[in-house]
């Protein structure tokens, strides 16, 4: 056995029971797809998970990736090499390919799901294979020439990477200082380094790797800013243009550096020059300079790999938490702490590692249904394309809490996952070391958590007019509504924080209102801003964490359960119960504050810090 526990059934929990994707498999959009292909697809894809993926985890953290400096090579470790060779082999790289482009078909929640089995397994390795999810942005913004490139991503399994940062812009993209010069023959010569590219590097993996590369045209008429960056595609190793096979000759694209990271060290995150002694030939996407656009459709993918990832690794640090507490006896139960004869128990008696435990369990549950939830709304835009707009806001909206909020939360209870286990946890005879090593990047890449919560306010609610979010907290009310009288207190706690978080908002736009008199005060909301996507999170994971509960004493009432799925429902009932009493109330706090949000802050010289 590997370090990996999956949770398979809260995975069909959440996809059959309460998000219902059963409504629309086997309709137009999804003809192939049935409860038995999800069922089946998801038990078979975390054995593997659990075992051949899994081991490649701890290997590939303890002997990562080399560089070889003479040639510009790198090697990766034979465990990663086996497991992405075995993903290829058997297609589990092309769950999200749709059905005209080779994959399987099946709705996006579903691919969102066995997502978090691989990411939980070993993320690196989903880095490593997603050279198919970069292949359909190709397809989708590529000339009619360009579209054949996706085919052969495609088809010959080339690994793909996405580049925009260098050494001094980091998410200041419309910074962006690397320059394409274009060819008579229609090509471009990118001229940069560029820095922190993840997977662009593993010689010995795949026989290509094609680089999506943010660069500034040269040409006379450019705009400034992220306006005039245009999205290039340049492959490590020329192709054959007739037929995408690849001719032997490396592309002007040079492996300088490979850093040295606190974690995910089986990922090589590179240093890449581009145009140095050779040049680096691409050719930009599509007929227009219209890059940032094109790049947000993988930076959407993207955002929420990363929190579907948190979610992966705080619930097999979580799953690794429990099964020691139910085995490590250590001191006697409290109630009994005079008794000089009462025996040892194990810890899962103690109040105090309960209440641990219970709230890693709710946030990993809660924010397990959010994500796919988010992922959900892509199922709803292909089963009815022309009413689509709502779900595509929702979708969008939800994709910097799940990135922001979910990636900060998970990462700071992996140290509560540890604390449950002790010294020992600190070790590495338990993985959690290194899922907190791993973790931290959650919350750094893709954009940082306070990157993520401007954008949540700026443009997921004040730009969108406060659709999105209105929708939400109606969706949220009509199952207040009509859920079950026996969850009440979790209903009251979630209405109250409905409230609070609207109250929130109308406080940051009123900030912002004064801003318009008063530029200085804009500064309140960027101050507030990270602590109004965590309490989003908060409101939204509650939500989540009462459905489940609703279904679930309709489902202990029926009977004829067996005592696992007794557990599994009564687990259901008591992690909302935990949450609404104990996590939502927090609300009216964080209400307050941003009410009563002043200058104070921005007024204290920066010497005085």
């Amino acid at each position: 056995m590997s370090h990996y526990r999956s949770n398979v059934r809260d995975l069909r929990f959440v996809l059959l029971e309460e998000l219902r994707i059963d409504r629309y498999l086997g309709s137009d959009a999804f003809p192939d797809s049935t409860v038995d292909t999800v069922r089946d697809v998801i038990t078979e894809l975390a054995g593997i998970a659990e075992t051949v993926l899994g081991e490649s985890f701890t290997d590939g953290d303890r002997n990562p990736p080399v560089l070889d400096q003479a040639d510009g090579t790198v090697r990766i470790p034979e465990t990663v090499k086996k497991a992405v060779a075995l993903l290829t082999r058997d297609g589990w790289d092309s769950l999200h390919l749709p059905a005209t482009l080779g994959g399987p078909g099946l709705p996006p929640s579903v691919a969102w799901a066995c997502a978090e089995l691989v990411l939980g397994a070993n993320p690196v390795l989903y880095f490593y294979t997603g050279g198919k999810v970069a292949a359909q942005v190709v397809h989708r913004h590529g000339t009619e020439d360009q579209q054949r490139w996706a085919r052969w991503m495609i088809e010959r399994h080339w690994s793909a990477t996405m580049v925009l940062t260098e050494p001094d812009v980091g998410s200041d993209v419309g910074a962006v200082s690397a320059r394409a010069v274009p060819q008579p023959d229609g090509s471009w010569h990118i001229e940069g380094v560029k820095r922190f590219i993840t997977a662009a590097a593993q010689d010995d993996m795949t026989e290509n790797i094609v680089h999506l590369v943010l660069a500034r045209p040269g040409v006379p008429d450019a705009k400034p800013g992220t306006k005039g960056l245009g999205l290039f595609i340049v492959p490590a190793v020329h192709v054959d243009q007739a037929t995408g096979e690849p001719t032997g000759e490396r592309n002007g694209v040079v492996v300088t550096k490979l850093e040295d990271k606190m974690g995910i060290k089986a990922s090589t995150t590179c240093e890449l020059v581009f145009g140095g002694e050779t040049p680096a030939v691409g050719w930009l996407l599509g007929e227009q300079v219209r890059g940032i656009a094109q790049i947000f459709d993988l930076i959407g993918h993207a955002r929420l790999m990363v929190g579907t990832k948190a979610v992966a690794t705080l619930s097999s640090a979580y799953l690794t938490a429990v099964d020691y507490a139910r085995t490590r006896v250590q001191g006697t139960d409290l109630k009994r702490m005079l008794d000089r004869d009462a025996p040892r128990v194990a810890i899962i008696k103690h109040a105090d590692v309960r209440r641990s435990l219970m709230l890693q369990k709710s946030y990993v549950e809660g924010m397990r249904s959010l994500y796919l939830y988010t992922a959900s709304q892509l199922d709803l835009c292909q089963v009815d394309p022309a009413g689509s707009d709502i779900a595509r806001r929702v979708h969008e909206f939800l994709l910097p809490v799940v990135k922001g909020a979910c990636g900060e939360r998970a990462w700071s209870l992996l140290a509560e996952s540890l604390q449950v286990i002790g010294g020992s946890g600190y070790l590495r005879d338990y993985p959690i070391e290194q899922y907190l090593r791993d973790g931290k990047i959650d919350t750094l890449y893709e954009g940082t958590t306070a990157i993520q919560a401007l954008d949540f306010f700026f443009r997921k609610i004040v730009r969108d007019g406060g659709t999105a979010f209105e929708h939400l907290l109606g969706e949220i009310a009509a199952f207040t509504a009509t859920a079950d009288p026996r969850i009440g207190a979790d209903v009251a706690a979630l209405s109250e924080g409905a409230d609070h978080l609207r109250a929130m908002v109308a406080a940051m736009t009123g900030h912002l209102t004064l801003a318009a008199a008063d530029p200085a005060i804009v500064h309140r909301v960027s101050a507030h801003a990270v602590p109004l996507l965590s309490a989003t999170a908060d409101l939204l994971v509650g939500w989540r964490l009462a459905v489940a509960a609703d279904i679930a004493v309709t489902a202990i009432d029926a009977g004829g359960l067996s005592d696992r799925e007794l557990d599994f429902y009564t687990g259901k009932t008591a992690a909302s119960a935990f949450f609404s009493a104990t996590v939502l109330p927090h609300l009216a706090a964080v209400r307050k504050v941003i009410e009563n949000a002043d200058d104070r802050l921005t007024e204290v010289p920066d010497s005085a810090f």
